[in-house]
């Protein structure tokens, strides 16, 4: 009864343990892993279990679901995560291999539980710039591991280039299992860095943040990430088309407009070719993107099921992808394992969150840093994520959109309270 209690009182405990679980997920799995039949226990899902343990039953004890719920302005963004849920145990109806489903769906379970407790936790201004300052700060850390990977060439066991022949050791993978996951993550970093260097009040903070902004390229460019650099350049013209005035703005839709349709006359007919390719060319992707639209359509839309587009990949390729199993495209992997429905869900959402910010930034005076730096990562983000193999297993994926969606709801709260807060 006594440990009931505690809990029942816990309300401040449940924050601190939140601030404690978004500080774990920076490290991934360099800190405690525990092998329990397929799945694996580490730091970030032990902490992340227990969170949400006194989470429920401090719901339970005072029975204030409600009053939690009515204060979230981000209810059509989480109920679609929750159909999304819904609808991947659905497909385990229809899944090829039921095993793989399952981890995928662990997978997704744990990243909208945190979504969920980041959205109940991180409910005032004070509260979401302390979520940012944690972000950054943590950045910091893992700049210093990935300035050590290169130039000591010293890999943690985490990594897949642990114990990798001589020119691999470079390359900057942090905590993260590959290069591509930690500039990935970078992409991110590098313009949260960025608008705290361009909106900051002192000097001195505006100075460290720009340095850092720096680092986070130079890293970024270390670990050969074409994706990541991408991402840090359409980032650039994004944030600088926000930036400019309204004639400029139009020249630089047309300009864009004008480039997205040379650059799709020119790539669509090597999509639709399927001619023998080399396995380190670019060609190779775009095979994997042919496989999961064939699967698409011969599900009638429906997606394979949870987690089982490797599955396709490698028993029933229709082009040669030389032994690659993974679609490294975050929206073409949502499209093959979850349908046609789940993608439009998540682009839907991801297309309110940033219109939502957008409208909030233009009625704005204050809190410019956040709201730049959320709307531009919203963009950097989705270029980057073609560069992973997968996202679903990047927690810092999950604890990202918990940070938008927060944001979101704290900023629609104060708008139709009225509030105006001074900046932090």
């Amino acid at each position: 009864m006594g440990f009931i209690t505690l809990l029942q009182n816990s309300d401040r405990r449940f924050h601190v343990m939140v601030y404690v679980l978004v500080v774990t997920t920076f490290l991934n799995q360099s800190v405690i892993q525990l092998d329990i039949g397929f799945f694996s226990l580490f730091l970030y899902r032990i902490m992340l279990i227990l969170a949400a343990t006194v989470f429920l039953v401090h719901l339970v004890a005072n029975r204030n679901l409600a009053d939690y719920w009515e204060h979230v302005h981000v209810k059509g963004p989480l109920i679609f995560l929750l159909l999304w849920l819904s609808y991947g145990f659905a497909s385990l109806v229809w899944a090829y291999s039921f095993v793989d489903a399952i981890k995928y769906l662990f997978l997704l379970g744990l990243g909208v539980v945190f979504v969920f407790l980041a959205v109940f936790t991180f409910t005032t201004m004070p509260r979401l710039y302390f979520f940012y300052a944690i972000w950054m700060g943590m950045t910091l850390l893992l700049l210093g591991i990935g300035l050590i990977n290169h130039y000591l060439q010293f890999q943690l066991p985490t990594s897949s280039l642990y114990g990798a022949s001589d020119h691999k050791l470079g390359y900057p993978t942090a905590v993260f299992f590959n290069q591509n996951d930690f500039a990935t993550f970078l992409t991110i970093s590098f313009f949260f860095y960025l608008a705290v260097a361009r909106n900051g009040k002192q000097m001195w903070l505006k100075t460290i943040c720009l340095v850092l902004s720096g680092l986070t390229f130079y890293i970024i460019s270390l670990t050969e990430s074409r994706a990541g650099v991408l991402a840090v350049v359409v980032g650039l013209l994004s944030y600088l088309f926000l930036l400019v005035p309204p004639i400029i703005k139009k020249i630089m839709l047309a300009t864009g407009t004008i480039a997205v349709i040379g650059a799709a006359v020119l790539i669509v007919p090597s999509i639709i070719g399927n001619e023998p390719i080399d396995a380190s060319s670019n060609a190779v992707r775009l095979n994997l993107l042919k496989n999961t639209f064939h699967y698409v359509v011969n599900t009638y839309g429906f997606g394979v099921g949870a987690g089982n587009l490797p599955v396709y990949l490698e028993y029933q390729p229709v082009y040669e992808t030389h032994a690659i199993l993974e679609v490294h495209n975050w929206l073409a992997e949502i499209a093959g394992n979850f349908g046609i429905l789940v993608l439009l869900g998540y682009v839907t959402m991801y297309g309110y969150l940033f219109s939502s910010l957008y409208r909030i930034y233009r009625n704005r005076t204050q809190h410019k840093a956040l709201l730049e730096g959320l709307m531009i990562t919203l963009i950097a983000f989705l270029v980057a994520s073609i560069s992973p193999s997968s996202v679903s297993n990047l927690y810092f994926h999950w604890v990202y959109l918990g940070f938008v969606l927060s944001a979101v709801s704290v900023f629609k709260r104060e708008e139709m309270q009225g509030i105006q807060e001074k900046p932090y």
